[in-house]
Formats: structure tokens, sequence, C-alpha cells
């Protein structure tokens, strides 16, 4: 079986290279275009041209924004015979939060299009199946978080100790920067750091504090080494209309943390299941949940509270066994 794996960056979509990794690992002949290009046009026809030049028996399309593809049904038996829709975020309540409900009903037809269009749909986490399954009462939907590979804790395995809180992202308003500024503005003495970046980071970051270190863009081996030096990780988002589909299965970060052993303090986020270190508390709660944690070792992990990409293996397979 022939499989194309599609995003706006497939290239640099974390969960589509996942998914290929564990397509090859299955045997499957797995494709990944690359685009060299963020506008959006460009991207819709030079991936219109690789289904008709590759027909493969497969599209798997991890969404967002979703209007890039929205003639992809209209190719299912000249170009490739079954569509697996990736519901990894929602497009339309995303939008809404910068842009309106107008925007949002916008999103959300395309959304609908897709997931009406698809022989099956994945998704990260319990919320977006069942607003996937809102979309398509009829289609099977199949939870597959998003778990770090084994691997990612074991490049940690062996860093030095610091008394830091460390936050991992996008430096933007969505990921909580001006919380995390404002907790770190209260708490003087202590040391944040921050490594990511984005477009408007100096801007966010040019009334940071003398306690706040910011690292910039690092590769995914240093990421891991940071993380296990700090004392604590914090994800500092605000709540609002992403908190219900934002959840310990599909935050990345999350995962990456808990898997290394250290103790999280996240805000504007939804817990599906409970997690060893892991505290979940409002966002106005954050100082004082940051200052508690300060006075508490992280729980020892055993094999069971760790979360990994391996354990999706078998759920991938039953979906494409069942496609």
């Amino acid at each position: 079986m022939k499989v194309l794996l599609l995003a706006n960056q497939p290239e640099k979509t974390t969960r589509l290279r996942l998914f290929e990794a564990t397509l090859k690992e299955l045997g499957y002949e797995t494709i990944v275009p690359r685009f060299d290009t963020v506008n959006w046009i460009s991207i819709a026809r030079k991936a219109r041209e690789t289904i008709l030049r590759e027909r493969p028996d497969v599209v798997h399309l991890f969404n967002v924004p979703d209007v890039i593809y929205h003639w992809l049904p209209g190719l299912r038996g000249s170009g490739y015979k079954r569509l697996i829709y990736d519901y990894r975020s929602p497009w339309g309540v995303e939008t809404q939060l910068r842009f309106g409900s107008i925007a949002k009903s916008a999103c959300e037809h395309f959304e609908r299009q897709l997931a009406e269009a698809a022989d099956m749909i994945t998704t990260v986490n319990t919320p977006l199946r069942e607003k996937a399954r809102a979309y398509a009462p009829d289609k099977d939907v199949h939870v597959i978080p998003n778990y770090p590979r084994r691997s990612f804790a074991e490049l940690g395995a062996e860093s030095a100790t610091s008394n830091a809180v460390i936050f991992v992202g996008r430096v933007c308003e969505q990921e909580g920067i001006d919380s995390l500024l404002r907790v770190a503005g209260d708490l003087p003495d202590q040391e944040f750091w921050i490594v990511g970046g984005g477009p408007f980071a100096w801007w966010y970051l040019r009334r940071a504090k003398k306690n706040v270190r910011a690292f910039g863009w690092q590769p995914h081996e240093r990421v891991a080494a940071l993380v296990s030096s700090a004392r604590i990780c914090i994800i500092p988002r605000t709540e609002n209309a992403l908190t219900p589909y934002s959840t310990d299965k599909s935050i990345w970060k999350l995962n990456e943390y808990l898997n290394l052993g250290k103790q999280v303090v996240a805000s504007g986020i939804t817990l599906e299941e409970r997690r060893k270190n892991l505290w979940v508390v409002r966002s106005t709660d954050l100082r004082r949940a940051v200052e508690e944690s300060m006075e508490i070792e992280p729980e020892p992990m055993k094999e069971g509270d760790y979360r990994f990409w391996e354990e999706n293996v078998e759920r991938v397979k039953e979906v494409y066994e069942s496609v």
C-alpha cells in the first residue's frame, strides 16, 4: 500500500513525521512531499501535482489550515483511493479567538467538508474526537495521542540540575507568554528559562526581567538537556475557548516534561487522566503553584507512568488495516 502524508509544511510537522516512521516500520510505502514554500496557493498546486503523479492508495491529511486542501475530496478515484483526516487541532476555534464568530464558521465549514469526505478520522484526544464525530457521525474516529518517542527521554538522562523554571515553545500570547512574564516578575529571585521563539518573540521579551533567560530555538537534544536540568516545567496558558481541546493527550511538551520525570505546573488546559507530577491549576494560581512546587520533589516514575509514541504503533496499525 502506498501512503501520501500531507500537511501545510509536511517535512516540519512533528506528528506527521512520527506517523511516517511508524508506517515505514509497518512496511507501508510512505511519501512525504516537500513544498519549499509557505504560500497556500503554491502548496495546493504542488500537492495536487504530487497526488496525480504518485497516485497513492491512501492520502492521510493532517489538518490546519484546512482551506488549503478543500479540493482534496474531488481527486478521489482519479488521484487516490482512500482519505484519512487527522483532526489534530480545532482550526475554527483558534481562528475565532482572533477574528470572531464569522471566521469560526468559515473555518469550520472546511473542517466539516473534509471530515464528511474522509473514509476514517484520526485525532489526538477525546474532546477532538467528539468534535469530529459531530461533523461526521457515521465515521470511525481513532484517538492517537501526541506522545513523544522513548528516545527523547534518553537524550536528557544525564543532565546537570538547576533551580530554574523552564518554558518550552512558541513565544506568543496563545502559549501564555504574558502569564509567564507576569509570574517571573512576581518572583524576582527565581530564575526562569524560555526555550523557543517566534516572529514577535523580541517584542514580548523586551520587557522581561533580569531573572528571565531566553535561549531561543534549540535542537531537540539540547531541549531535552535543558528540561532535564530545570527544577520545574511550566505551561502558562490562559483559559479560553481552546482550553477544552488542549489536554494531556495532545500537548507534546507536557508529555516530554513528564517523561523526563519533571514536575509540571500547567494552566489553561484540561486533564483527561491523572498523571504523576502534573499540577493543573487556574492561570490566576500559577504563581502560588510554582512557589509550592519548589518545596517538594517530583515523585519517582514507574514504567506505567510514562507515555511514549511507541504505544501508538498498534493504534496506527489498526487504522491502516481498517481503511
